[in-house]
């Protein structure tokens, strides 16, 4: 099985190249089934109903989430609705939404979880101790489980993937729209990379307009985020399982960059 897993997508810049490369690489890589986090994806913060319904509509299977699902806040009007929305599971227990979810495909039931991060983020539940108790409950139903672990430090997430190595199909990483070249198949079988990076505004600083971030660096003043434009880019990783043991086989990373600006020859 051949699972396409898309990096942070951010706001209309982000969900315009997802609907570019997406139906490429589905073609292309003969693509069984798409997971992107989309907790960005609507103005660069949260996510809106209209905007998860363009998501699934450009053949994106489950959307993943992290620390900005609440961002928009008429996300408590749908969350509880959407079986393949899900938002971090190590939120307390009444939390609107779920935390993991089972996609059937091709025969074969893939469980996706979404945990977040406890360094420098907001006061969670321990990640690690809600992997081992959702994994329990699900993995004797499922053939395949893959989990998006929104977290801040590449510590924190690699911690995750030797943890889980042998356990689940895969770990991506993702919150810090900065795609790293680590990807690899840990010794157990685990698919793993440290983060997917971001599809959206290539000419920024994490998809905000680079001026902003500037801005507030060098003055400590608050400034209001806004999405850049220009030239924009799409980060992801295809994963191969074989289906007879749920290892993953291959695991090939994604940046493809939409220059809009000529480059001159040498």
């Amino acid at each position: 099985m051949n699972i396409l897993i898309v990096g942070d997508i951010c706001g209309k810049e982000g969900r315009a190249e997802a609907q570019k490369w997406i139906p490429i690489l589905h073609d292309e890589y003969n693509i069984d089934m798409v997971i992107a986090n989309g907790e960005n994806s609507a103005g660069g913060v949260g996510i809106t109903k209209k905007v998860l319904d363009e998501l699934f509509s450009i053949q994106i299977d489950v959307v993943t989430s992290g620390n900005h699902i609440w961002d928009k806040k008429e996300i408590f009007s749908f969350i509880d609705s959407e079986d393949y929305l899900i938002r971090p599971a190590n939120y307390p227990p009444d939390t609107p939404g779920k935390g993991y979810c089972v996609f059937e495909c091709k025969g074969k039931k893939v469980g996706v979880i979404n945990l977040l991060g406890r360094t420098f983020m907001p006061a969670m539940d321990c990640p690690f101790r809600k992997a081992d108790e959702i994994i329990g409950a699900i993995q004797k139903d499922c053939d395949y489980i893959i989990l998006d672990f929104h977290a801040e430090t590449t510590s924190e997430k690699m911690a995750m993937g030797w943890y889980l190595d042998g356990r689940v199909s895969c770990v991506v990483g993702t919150h810090t729209h900065i795609q790293t070249a680590d990807e690899r198949i840990l010794p157990q079988g685990t698919g793993y990379i440290t983060d997917l990076g971001m599809v959206g505004p290539w000419d920024s600083i994490l998809g905000v307009d680079k001026d902003l971030i500037l801005k507030k660096f060098l003055t400590g003043l608050p400034v209001k985020f806004e999405l850049a434009k220009g030239s924009k880019v799409f980060s992801a990783i295809i994963i191969h399982i074989n289906e007879c043991n749920g290892k993953v086989e291959k695991i090939f990373r994604i940046l493809e960059k939409d220059l809009l600006k000529k480059i001159e020859k040498m």
